[in-house]
């Protein structure tokens, strides 16, 4: 899984993007370019599993995150980053948090003000590319009449109407044959979208109160979008602490939990994203799949010839597993319960 971070300026995605990756912040703030980083998903289960296996390799999920350079009113072209194009979903850091030291650069504090002033970017960026398209193929359809051409012209023609009337592509409803069309064209807007407010610490006891008071509770309405709350500054200083130490600052705060842990939880609710396990004692691993996949396409997912050769599947909830203490006692658990 692969999400872009994107915000206006001073929003404090660049530290968010830190606190989910481990990158050291002062190595990162101020550098030039997108900035690249892989985050471990936590999973209780497989350190359970793990626990149990005592595996030689013991392997979570992983997202990776692309921060690019912040956003400024009317800078769309800074959204043309190739990598940005290419991800699952996007990830936009609205913000609520005053500071002197960091003024906003809109004046004031208005996070649905900001995340409106950076939909309008990106519909603007694919507004480029679609009117670019389109007069490329009014020019090869006027040489000569092609069916596939005709249907992305139509496609497209779509597309441009939507976007010139301020519309996202997630909310036009796309038919799986325009997607198919559109694909190459990687809309911005067409991409999931995880609003991420970023909280002052007066609000770090009450997140979700924090989101709708905000202004955002509605985006939560909207197809393809989600919405979390973080307070980065502090959550990064309880990350740099040991874990036995972290959960009392969490809770003396009246944080739910780590951020890492929330806003995953939330990228993977929004893609339709569950986790599978395959555990031994060679390697316990984490396996991210859309949710319903059949247990063939999840054998794809290990390795292609897995899902080419599929013949059966050995499968048991992690916890009946946990239970029986082994896989052997599980399958003598299977069979009783089958006679």
């Amino acid at each position: 899984m692969e999400f872009g971070i994107l915000g206006l300026e001073l929003s404090g995605k660049t530290t968010l993007f830190s606190l989910l990756t481990g990158h050291d912040p002062a190595a990162v703030h101020g550098k030039p370019g997108a900035h690249v980083g892989i985050a471990q998903v936590p999973d209780p289960r497989l350190d359970r599993l793990s626990a149990l296996f005592a595996p030689r390799k013991h392997t979570p999920a992983t997202v990776r995150f692309v921060d690019i350079p912040g956003i400024v009113k009317g800078g769309s072209a800074s959204l043309n980053v190739p990598e940005l194009r290419t991800m699952d979903g996007l990830a936009v850091v609205v913000r609520s948090f005053a500071s002197d030291a960091v003024p906003h650069p809109e004046g004031d504090l208005g996070p649905a003000r900001d995340l409106e002033l950076v939909e309008t970017e990106l519909l603007l960026a694919d507004l480029a590319v679609a009117e670019s398209r389109l007069e490329r193929l009014a020019r090869d359809l006027a040489r000569r009449k092609a069916p596939e051409l005709e249907t992305e012209r139509d496609a497209l023609e779509r597309c441009h109407t939507a976007l010139e009337a301020g519309t996202p592509l997630r909310r036009i409803g796309l038919t799986a044959d325009e997607r198919h069309v559109l694909k190459g064209f990687t809309f911005l807007t067409a991409k999931p979208m995880l609003v991420i407010l970023n909280a002052g610490e007066g609000e770090a006891g009450d997140l979700a109160g924090a989101v709708e008071r905000a202004g955002l509770a509605g985006v939560h309405a909207q197809p393809g979008v989600a919405a979390s709350a973080v307070c980065a500054s502090i959550e990064q200083e309880i990350a740099r602490l040991a874990p036995e130490d972290q959960a009392a600052f969490l809770a003396d705060l009246g944080l739910p939990d780590r951020a890492l842990d929330r806003l995953l939880r939330a990228a993977y609710a929004l893609l339709g994203l569950v986790s599978f396990f395959t555990a031994g004692e060679d390697e316990c691993r984490a396996w991210s799949i859309p949710a319903g996949t059949t247990a063939v396409k999840a054998a794809g997912v290990i390795h292609s010839d897995f899902e080419r050769g599929f013949i059966r599947a050995e499968i048991v909830p992690w916890q009946e597993l946990l239970d029986a203490g082994s896989a052997s006692r599980a399958r003598t658990t299977w069979s009783r319960t089958a006679t």
